[in-house]
């Protein structure tokens, strides 16, 4: 295979074909190419796409397949403005992940359910992610109500893995609530500490070269990373004085978020030989 035509024609059949063991086995492969460094995949930097291999095999695959399903360029800059167009590529991304997590055994119906089952009652509840008690890990059930189709959601932990990988998220599968919210799982390194002032996580997005856009809703960013939700919750710092930020909203800083952003989403692909 070497062109990126051929990569996603590829990966469609796979879903069509109803993910087969051959299929399954393909996944895999593009998965350990894409982790290697073999299979570049053009909507991340170098960086960003050790970030997403960062989030284990499970992250890559299901960020693969959603890409799978984010219809043609011209479609996809619909789907950033029509919020319709934008929900049918999310139901369609939710779909496909889905199947293929129940044929890998990394889907959980009711995942709430299974989660308190599983880990105890929760031990914090934010806008979109609820939080469980792992020992030194947190394990969090995480939703799509600020981004709507999965690969953004996805994007975000990969992002995340990137700019704060002391706090890395793995992705351990997939689920719904029982009202049908789709739920990404993920665990993540437990930090134990106090919160930080909004003057210190200015002071430390800006040592990152973030700048300060929206103080109200602490939104920084980059010509290339739009980086919001920083607050006093979502960032620690540990007995010994380190800052960690466990949570955020971050994404590829396009110019639709008006927060300067430069760069343009695309799920182009190119092999290396070597």
């Amino acid at each position: 295979m070497n062109n990126n035509a051929e990569f996603w024609a590829s990966v469609n059949g796979i879903i069509t074909d109803g993910f087969t063991s051959e299929g399954l086995q393909k996944l895999d492969s593009y998965a350990e190419q894409f982790i290697s460094g073999r299979l570049v995949y053009q909507r991340f930097s170098p960086r960003e796409q050790h970030g997403c291999a960062a989030g284990g095999a499970t992250n890559v695959i299901a960020s693969l397949l959603a890409g799978a399903k984010t219809g043609t360029d011209s479609e996809h800059q619909a789907a950033i403005s029509d919020f319709k167009r934008e929900c049918q590529l999310g139901a369609q991304q939710e779909a496909v992940i889905e199947k293929w997590a129940k044929r890998v055994y990394c889907w959980y119906e009711n995942v709430e359910q299974f989660l308190e089952v599983s880990f105890g009652y929760r031990l914090a509840e934010g806008g979109e992610a609820i939080v469980y008690d792992h020992g030194s890990t947190l394990i969090k059930s995480i939703g799509l109500d600020y981004f709507i189709q999965p690969i953004f959601a996805l994007d975000r932990i990969s992002l995340h893995n990137t700019y704060f990988p002391e706090t890395t998220m793995t992705v351990l599968g997939f689920g719904r609530t029982a009202e049908g919210d789709f739920k990404v799982i993920v665990e993540q390194p437990f930090i134990e500490g106090s919160h930080v002032s909004d003057e210190e996580i200015a002071v430390f997005a800006q040592k990152m070269g973030f700048d300060l856009i929206n103080p109200k809703n602490w939104t920084f960013a980059t010509p290339e990373i739009y980086l919001s939700d920083l607050h006093d919750e979502n960032v620690i710092r540990s007995k010994e004085g380190n800052i960690f930020v466990v949570d955020c909203d971050i994404r590829i800083n396009t110019p639709e978020l008006k927060c300067g952003g430069k760069r343009f989403l695309n799920t182009e692909v190119e092999f290396c030989n070597y």
